[in-house]
């Protein structure tokens, strides 16, 4: 008889989501709805075909006990014997035509929501993923679309046929008997009290659950991973390791058994109170039997309704928290959808066209502050491992809001592995100041500094990565503000010190600079870059998986692919940190001859680390704490005895040109 637990487990799952339902947010919910309002539509008539299917069985029962059994009628009763099997036929069908809807509404709400936020991700700036947890956007993407699609498909269904069925039901009940029906609808608030308490008891141990079923995750995750395994092998931490696991393990079992115990006493408990209504409706109306106003056909026909009645007021009681929990989803969604962007695109931009590389620099200040309402508020996930703050120690982040950093931003050095040496300029208030410089076209501008002295940050500058607190950035003449994203991005080419590599084949991640590339121009990029004989060499050749962020190559084999991608691209201006000093003789050399092929007839801004670099540079610029301290060639800066001096003489000088 019991029929709707489903209702308060939603219950249990909002907890502490605190939804907030206005007029603005349902009418933009119902946006996404308006679309499919056929198969909406559609769902409503098979709702109310369905509802009075199930309706005519209990008076078949009624008509077989009351009328064809006493009189014998054999006819009659195999006639209605043949309905009582055709009906659950054709509620099968009709509950298999009304799924197909439903799934195409809900699908299709997903599909939409989905490509929506990815859109909307591919235009935030890189500020905003240096700030917040990969796990949190894929949440977002997927348990919150998820939940928004369910208001959709699921939630507003099921009000609609609970509130359908209990009018239905009543009104098929009062017919039959008022006063049953009475008793029935008075049981109810039974089940809240029973329902509530028992919840808040087993949504307690759902909630510890999920949270060391996180912690057992994240271990396994920690420790499993190639980089984790190959620490705990080298350390001799096997054994240690086992008994951690061992230990988180145990908790994630005697939960699971405590979970065990009380769901099943909740659904007794649930139970008995149902069967307090049950016995209520079925000894008044054995009553009115006996005293002959009342037939057995129709308290058997009563008794069939009131197990479905139970079901649906349930599910009403519930409707408000499942609906509501369901809105907390998509507020998620909008909240991501509504995010101002730090780097937005003129309506009238124009488009760089025939680009020369004539860059500059004009009073650039920049710092790394951070605007909160251009960032996700924090959620609280049980049971993502993102919840976890330290994996072996549990010991809990103080901050742990989306993972961000108290205004330092060497965790956002960390997540988009650019220059370690970048950190210290971001911990200060202001990572670029007063920055002023003309690269003019094919002239190559070597950047030198010691660690944290902005040199990454102002490359990164340059393709909008981020866009400078003040002053201006010129290309050709145009402000970078001025010029669209996609003809910007096409006009630059970078390679970072920490190369991107896809888990795909060699050619996917070349071609990922130019989609329509031939195999002539691909073979070309990688042979200017060194990199083709050793690719041929593979034996899959260009159809080799790199692996997981290129791990199956080496340090050097993964940068001179970065450099044959930039190639591929043939970008006019050409910003590098040509970072060699992880790698061998051999791969340095292939590396440094590559390079020279790379910038030859490009305006090139290079993080400088080799003295070759900087004897071939055009202009050098030495940077400390965020500002050009000096400019000039290799000998005039020598000349002038300053900071690049001491860099030469303590990191240059040793080097064989």
């Amino acid at each position: 008889m019991w029929h709707g637990g489903g209702g308060w487990f939603s219950y249990m799952r909002s907890g502490d989501q605190k939804p907030r339902l206005t007029r603005e947010l349902l009418l933009r919910v119902l946006s996404y709805a308006r679309p499919y309002w056929r198969g909406i539509s559609g769902m409503l008539v098979l709702i109310l075909l369905s509802t009075g299917v199930s309706l005519i069985s209990p008076l078949i029962f009624r008509t077989m006990i009351d009328q064809v059994l006493p009189q014998k009628d054999l006819h009659k009763l195999i006639l209605l014997a043949l309905t009582l099997l055709f009906l659950p036929i054709l509620n099968g069908g009709l509950a298999v035509a009304q799924r197909r809807l439903n799934s195409a509404v809900g699908e299709g709400v997903t599909f939409d929501l989905r490509v929506a936020l990815f859109s909307r991700l591919q235009r935030m700036s890189l500020r905003f993923f240096t700030n917040t947890k990969v796990g949190e956007l894929m949440s977002r993407l997927n348990n919150d679309v998820v939940g928004a699609q369910n208001a959709i498909s699921n939630t507003i269904v099921n009000i609609i046929t609970n509130i359908i069925e209990t009018i239905a039901l009543l009104a098929v009940m009062l017919s039959l008997e008022w006063r049953l029906t009475i008793v029935s609808v008075l049981i109810l608030p039974l089940f809240i009290v029973a329902a509530q308490r028992l919840g808040t008891v087993l949504r307690d141990a759902a909630r510890r659950s999920m949270e060391l079923n996180a912690e057992m995750n994240a271990h396994m995750n920690e420790t499993l991973n190639i980089g984790g395994a190959l620490l705990v092998k080298l350390f001799g931490r096997a054994k240690d390791e086992n008994n951690r696991f061992s230990e988180r393990a145990s908790k994630v079992r005697d939960i699971g058994v405590q979970r065990a115990v009380i769901g099943s006493t909740f659904f007794m408990i649930l139970g008995l109170v149902s069967a307090v209504g049950t016995a209520l409706v079925y000894g008044l109306g054995g009553y009115y039997v006996i005293q002959g106003s009342f037939t057995v056909g129709t308290i058997v026909a009563f008794g069939s309704y009131l197990g479905q009645l139970y079901g649906t007021l349930q599910g009403l009681a519930s409707a408000p928290v499942d609906f509501s929990t369901s809105m907390v989803s998509f507020e998620r969604v909008f909240e991501l959808l509504d995010l101002p962007r730090d780097i937005i695109e003129k309506k009238d931009a124009v488009e760089l066209r025939d680009v020369k590389g004539d860059l500059q620099f004009e009073n650039v200040m920049f710092n790394y502050d951070i605007d909160e309402s251009k960032l996700l508020k924090d959620v609280k996930r049980y049971g993502r491992m993102e919840d976890v703050g330290g994996v072996l120690s549990l010991t809990k982040s103080g901050d742990g809001k989306n993972g961000r950093s108290n205004g330092d931003a060497d965790e956002a050095e960390s997540e988009t592995h650019s220059s370690p040496t970048e950190t210290i300029s971001q911990a200060r208030d202001v990572a670029l100041e007063d920055i002023s410089f003309h690269a003019k076209p094919g002239q190559l501008v070597a950047l030198v500094g010691p660690s944290g002295a902005g040199k990454t940050t102002m490359t990164y500058l340059i393709p909008r990565l981020y866009d400078p607190t003040s002053g201006v950035i010129r290309i050709d003449g145009h402000d970078l503000k001025d010029v669209t994203l996609d003809s910007l991005s096409s006009a630059i080419g970078m390679v970072t010190q920490e190369n991107y590599l896809f888990h795909d084949t060699i050619r996917t991640n070349l071609t990922y600079a130019k989609m329509d590339a031939t195999q002539a121009e691909i073979e070309a990029a990688a042979k200017a870059a060194n990199i083709h004989q050793f690719i041929v060499d593979l034996p899959d050749r260009y159809d080799t998986i790199v692996g997981e962020r290129g791990y199956r190559l080496s340090g050097g084999e993964k940068q001179r692919i970065a450099l044959a991608r930039v190639i591929l691209k043939d970008p006019k201006i050409l910003v590098l940190d040509e970072a060699t000093s992880h790698l061998d003789s051999e791969s340095e050399a292939l590396i440094q001859d590559a390079l020279k092929r790379v910038m030859a007839g490009r305006t090139s801004i290079v993080i400088a680390h080799r003295l070759s670099t900087i004897l071939a540079a055009d202009m050098i610029l030495v940077m400390d704490r965020g500002r050009i301290v000096e400019r000039g060639t290799h000998d005039e800066l020598l000349i002038q005895n300053g900071l690049y001096a001491q860099l030469y003489e303590t990191q240059f000088k040793r080097e064989k040109v």
